[in-house]
């Protein structure tokens, strides 16, 4: 089923942040886990799944994740922390 959404991964707490957006969050996040993704995921190891927002349609979804990447790191940690402050990997919550 294929659902906008926008994701935030970490290689672990306060650690490298990738920001990407997909229609597919869980076949997504398992290509970054498994790196099936080349390039900076697979480069650092960003594969904890540490935040995401289910988004009504891509249009929505890719400017919530341009106004997410526009931001500081300070802000990214502050969205992360305001609903995972243990900064858990949510994928187990999402398949």
């Amino acid at each position: 089923m294929k659902q906008a959404a926008i994701y935030i991964l970490a290689s672990g707490r306060n650690g490298t942040l990738y920001t990407g957006v997909t229609s597919q969050l869980v076949q997504r996040v398992w290509q970054h886990k498994n790196n099936f993704v080349p390039g900076f995921t697979q480069k650092y190891q960003v594969h904890e799944l540490v935040y995401f927002e289910l988004c009504e349609d891509m249009y929505t979804a890719i400017a919530r994740e341009k106004q997410i990447k526009a931001g500081s790191r300070d802000k990214k940690v502050a969205l992360i922390e305001s609903v995972n402050p243990e900064w858990r990997d949510l994928y187990g919550e999402i398949v």
